[in-house]
């Protein structure tokens, strides 16, 4: 069984402040589900945003795992507004976490997936 959406970000704004960094819910979504997207932040400025990864990328051992893809790497922060509120406006239940994760590498807050 998968946990709720409410308790993984919880979980997550938990694990980015125990690792050093700083993490904050910039949307809050339905409490039982929803798509999560972290905006990665970093000290230069830069931003990357991770979004759900497909189904096809889950692992048959670890079903209930939630992994995350990159979506725009580097983009400006005008760009990264409009990729959100468009998948806002396709499913408003998404919740927003914005995170600078300090000296810890994003891929170890959250798993990562590559295509």
């Amino acid at each position: 069984m998968r946990i709720t959406t409410d308790l993984f970000v919880s979980a997550l704004v938990r694990r980015i402040f125990a690792a050093g960094g700083f993490a904050a819910v910039v949307k809050r979504g339905a409490t039982e589900a929803g798509a999560v997207f972290v905006i990665a932040r970093g000290r230069l400025g830069e931003a990357s945003l991770y979004g759900p990864a497909p189904q096809t990328s889950y692992d048959e051992s670890r079903p209930d795992e939630r992994r995350f893809t990159p979506m725009n790497q580097g983009d400006d922060a005008a760009a990264l507004d409009r990729r959100l509120e468009k998948e806002a406006r396709f499913d408003p239940d998404v919740w927003i976490v914005e995170v600078d994760a300090g000296d810890t590498p994003i891929e170890e807050l959250i798993p990562v997936v590559t295509f």
